[in-house]
């Protein structure tokens, strides 16, 4: 089976208006381009009780999700540290991170015609980015060496925590996609069948709507209102979505009863991945 994808995002900035999140639609494109769709969505501030809670719930599901934000070394990054809690498991030095922070920080002071002094404070704060839980995994980072990492939660769930630099965490999403999740591109090919309603009630059109769903499992029928559209001003998307072998059907079965009703109808539309 297709696990169900997720994306948390970290970070107050994002919930205080600092800083407008990017990587929920750049997420979408990029499972649609490989013929997966995101599932679920949630942000969460620096607060660590919340934060461990909602990681304690990604890892229990038996779903893949992507950890935006938060894995640095400052004080207001709490995501490794409650990844480590919402496991049970401790924080310990990965060899391999560190190994990759070291050889960033030694490019950085030949850039800087400086000697490198691992001993200094600021580089080994830094090495508290390679102190990850128990059991992780690393994700290569071709920014700047500094890797994310993932983790294999109890109830199957598999987590993958990366910077909250689009910069960053954008090719890391991509790596981690066309390698552990290769096997599932295009496995469910999905359609979405649907007609523009003006003058339509989504009051009146909800029977119809439970009658599609009722005879065809698998379908899901949708309702999408606009009041202000800049083509078709105020108008219901009305369609029908689900496997490509199964949206036929109930396509014809809806747009058979929307003739019956003799609505106002403008174009249909079909939107496949």
């Amino acid at each position: 089976m297709i696990p169900a994808f997720g994306l948390i995002i970290v970070g107050d900035e994002i919930l205080s208006g600092k800083r407008a999140d990017k990587h929920l639609a750049k997420v979408i494109e990029l499972l649609g381009a490989r013929g997966l769709t995101l599932a679920h969505a949630q942000y969460v501030g620096d607060d660590r009780p919340r934060l461990t809670a909602t990681l304690r719930r990604a890892f229990d599901a038996a779903d893949i999700v992507f950890c935006c934000g938060g894995i640095g070394a400052t004080p207001d990054d709490h995501t490794r540290q409650c990844a480590a809690a919402a496991l049970g498991r401790p924080l310990l030095p990965h060899p391999q991170a560190q190994a990759l922070i070291v050889q960033r920080l030694q490019d950085m002071a030949r850039e800087q015609g400086q000697p490198f002094e691992p001993e200094r404070a600021d580089n080994l704060q830094r090495l508290q980015m390679g102190v990850l839980p128990e059991g992780a995994r690393i994700i290569d980072n071709p920014y700047n060496r500094i890797p994310g990492f993932s983790c294999d939660g109890p109830g199957g769930g598999v987590v993958h925590f990366l910077p909250g630099f689009p910069v960053m965490a954008w090719p890391m999403i991509e790596a981690v996609l066309d390698g552990a999740c290769a096997q599932w591109f295009y496995q469910a090919p999905q359609r979405e069948h649907s007609i523009v309603l003006y003058a339509a009630m989504e009051s009146a059109l909800t029977p119809l709507m439970e009658r599609i769903e009722a005879a065809h499992p698998g379908v899901r029928v949708f309702s999408l209102p606009s009041v202000d559209h800049p083509v078709h001003g105020r108008h219901i998307e009305l369609g029908v979505k689900g496997a490509v072998e199964h949206v036929p059907a109930a396509w014809r079965e809806l747009h058979d009863a929307l003739l019956q009703l003799g609505l106002d109808t403008g174009p249909q539309l079909i939107r496949e991945r």
